[in-house]
């Protein structure tokens, strides 16, 4: 019998507190979802777009109101896409690493770092007065938060291959959730001594700080989230160390061999690999895919609200800000809601990969769709058949979501051992992260070049998303019919 020592690096989650993996191998039916961990994951996910979205109704009068711009209306949009991308850009630094981290100590101790990050972060945006500090805050945000590739890995330790499709068919439900509330609190609550006086009037914080309310919201619900995760979440992974070891490495490595009686049993098997090994071809291939779908993705929803406020006579819509408000919410609930309702049939149905491919193929009638609804609307104005074009649009986009399901069932399944499901995760986040910090300025650049010198009838745009498309095709093709792990 092994004797443990317990000093101060002892590991507060011990073997009792960890949750065992369901089994991967030798699953006769299909088994149920454990809804108690699943649903806490899900609502945290709901959490993580409403940080980014949450700015989004009101940045630009945010940039406005501190004076970066000096007065130039048309330096407003700039400052406002250098928010987002900074965001994308400081997570596209640090979530390998923090995923990486989740291998070692375990994934509730980053999740909880991660919305403590938010909390900080969301409060300090809603003080701030300067463009600095606004940045600061958002770089903050962005490098402290590894919540979600965390919880793509926390997914796949509390599933098998016969309940993974179900879980995946939730997550667009709950991202969409997010999506929606986000700009919804950001909206209602910004300002809340000129629109509801009565309320906060006599708040002299609230009138001297008019972004603190939605701010302090957002970063109030991710210490109550904290507080959920620390009392109720369970840990998915068998920790292998600590951050006590982490940060006296060189020490415990010399003496790992004679301090850590689980090194020489079975857990020494199963540890995380360094960078250069999670370079295999099947890690790329998803990875490449994952990416793929992201850059469709990302390239669509920046174009398409550009695309509906452009006046009809240069190829849009000529839409006002609530009606594609409106749209952007209706495509938010019908992806959420179909997703959870086809996701699993489609995937049972096709498989992984000819479903991937058919959400892929899906994209090239909803970019066909662009000119075709700019030419009805030139021939006809905003008449019925046009709305009824834009809704065959939006189905496409929600069928083309479906990749993304498919894609991170891939990924983890493409780990090279379970202790490296987490920097897996992380290397596919951090290549997306960086493709949606540049994905929306080349959407737009093509889309406003396009509209404004007419090149291939203004429709240039279109044509090099559906180039997009064919990469997308490519690298789909190479995945497995069947995941790696089965």
């Amino acid at each position: 019998m092994i004797l443990e020592t317990v000093d101060e690096e002892t590991p507060l989650l011990h073997a009792n507190d960890y949750v065992e993996p369901q089994q991967k191998l030798a699953v006769t039916g299909k088994t149920p979802l454990p809804w108690g961990q699943f649903s806490i994951i899900l609502s945290l996910q709901v959490l993580e777009p409403m940080t980014s979205q949450v700015i989004s109704p009101f940045a630009p009068q945010l940039i406005r109101d501190i004076g970066v711009t000096n007065g130039e209306e048309g330096r407003v949009g700039i400052y406002v896409g250098l928010l987002q991308s900074l965001f994308f850009a400081t997570e596209a630094l640090t979530t390998f690493h923090w995923s990486r981290l989740s291998d070692l100590v375990g994934r509730k101790p980053i999740l909880l770092i991660g919305l403590t990050g938010i909390s900080i972060s969301m409060y300090s945006f809603g003080l701030s007065r300067t463009f600095w500090s606004i940045v600061l805050s958002r770089c903050l945000c962005g490098a402290l938060n590894g919540n979600v590739v965390v919880m793509k890995s926390m997914i796949a330790d509390i599933t098998d291959s016969t309940n993974m499709p179900q879980a995946y068919g939730y997550i667009p439900f709950a991202w969409q959730a997010g999506i929606a509330l986000g700009p919804l609190i950001g909206g209602l609550l910004a300002h809340p001594t000129v629109r509801y006086p009565e309320l906060f009037g006599r708040y002299k914080l609230l009138e001297a700080y008019p972004y603190f309310l939605p701010c302090g919201v957002i970063g109030t619900l991710a210490l109550i989230w904290w507080c959920v995760t620390f009392l109720f979440l369970s840990e998915s992974t068998q920790p292998s160390t600590t951050f006590a070891r982490l940060l006296r490495l060189h020490e415990s490595e010399r003496s790992a061999s004679r301090t850590m009686p689980s090194d020489s049993g079975p857990q020494s098997k199963m540890k995380p690999l360094p960078f250069r090994d999670l370079l295999v071809t099947r890690v790329i291939i998803a990875t490449c895919a994952y990416a793929a779908a992201a850059l469709i993705e990302i390239s669509f929803r920046a174009v398409q609200p550009v695309f509906c406020a452009t006046p009809i006579e240069m190829g849009g819509l000529g839409l006002d800000a609530p009606a594609i408000g409106i749209i952007l919410a209706v495509l938010g609930i019908l992806n959420g809601v179909l997703q959870v309702l086809f996701f699993v049939r489609l995937h049972d149905w096709l498989g992984g990969r000819n479903l991937y491919l058919f959400s892929v193929f899906s994209c090239f009638p909803m970019l066909a769709l662009f000119p075709l609804i700019s030419f009805t609307a030139k021939a006809q104005g905003l008449s019925y058949f046009v709305y009824l074009l834009v809704a065959l649009q939006l189905l496409a986009f929600v069928i083309s979501y479906s990749a993304y399901g498919v894609v991170f069932m891939y990924i983890n399944a493409s780990a090279p051992n379970r202790a490296s499901i987490g920097a897996t995760n992380g290397l596919a986040q951090t290549v997306v992260s960086v493709i949606r910090a540049v994905g929306p300025a080349l959407a737009n650049s093509a889309y406003s070049l396009s509209i404004e010198k007419q090149l291939l009838g203004g429709n240039m745009a279109y044509w090099l998303m559906a180039g997009m498309v064919c990469i997308a095709i490519g690298v789909g093709s190479a995945l497995p019919k069947r995941l790696w792990c089965e």
